[in-house]
């Protein structure tokens, strides 16, 4: 299953999306966009305080559900509306967008995401877009990456200490490496179709990217 879940940044950002998702859910402003977009909102989630009455009033009239909660919370509303999506589809694939740009602190909640202990073992379903950032998260295990028609760069960041990463089929190759603090092995690029990457501990992102 492929759920598009969109948060509340501009979608003058948002990416190329496929054509079609099995679910579409709003959090807070991200739903109001889904509708002046003209997608389905089969769940919109949050306190919805970024929204006037009448913006509020359009949401809850074209939610198919609706999960309000409250503006005082532990949760940012992108925490809550990933917590609530897995719950609901924990084996489903869930590209988030309007979750970058915008507030630094709000970028990153987002990126950290993965690095909560109830989204860690879902890492790897979760991807984050935007109009020039892919961003994918992995465990440890050997991967192997494909290349995106568009995207030009390739970066693969330490998102915690990572123990014995390697990267192969890539311009710039690293032997087996402990990397001690969080770090990002940027400005990478792919010499073939895919590249690949190991590691024995830690979590890592990778990021395909464009000028």
């Amino acid at each position: 299953m492929d759920i598009l879940l969109v948060a509340g940044g501009s979608p003058k950002e948002w990416p190329a999306l496929k054509e079609k998702y099995d679910q579409y859910i709003g959090i807070d402003r991200g739903a109001l966009y889904l509708i002046q977009h003209d997608f389905p909102l089969d769940l919109a989630i949050g306190d919805f305080d970024s929204l006037d009455p009448l913006e509020k009033e359009h949401v809850k009239k074209a939610a198919v559900d609706l999960i309000q909660a409250p503006a005082e919370k532990d949760d940012t509303d992108t925490q809550l509306g990933l917590s609530k999506t897995l719950m609901l589809y924990p084996e489903a694939t869930i590209t988030l967008i309007g979750a970058t740009g915008g507030r630094i602190d709000h970028l990153l909640a987002n990126l950290w995401l993965p690095l909560e202990p109830r989204f860690k073992s879902h890492a790897q379903q979760l991807v984050i877009s935007d109009r020039q950032n892919h961003l994918t998260f992995y465990l440890p295990g050997e991967h192997s990456i494909t290349q995106l028609p568009e995207m030009k760069y390739l970066a693969y960041c330490c998102l915690t200490p990572v123990t014995q990463l390697a990267i192969r089929k890539s311009k710039y190759e690293l032997e087996p490496t402990d990397v001690s603090q969080p770090t990002s092995y940027a400005s990478n690029e792919f010499i073939s179709d895919t590249a690949e990457f190991s590691f024995l501990e830690g979590v890592v992102a990778v990021i395909q990217s464009r000028d």
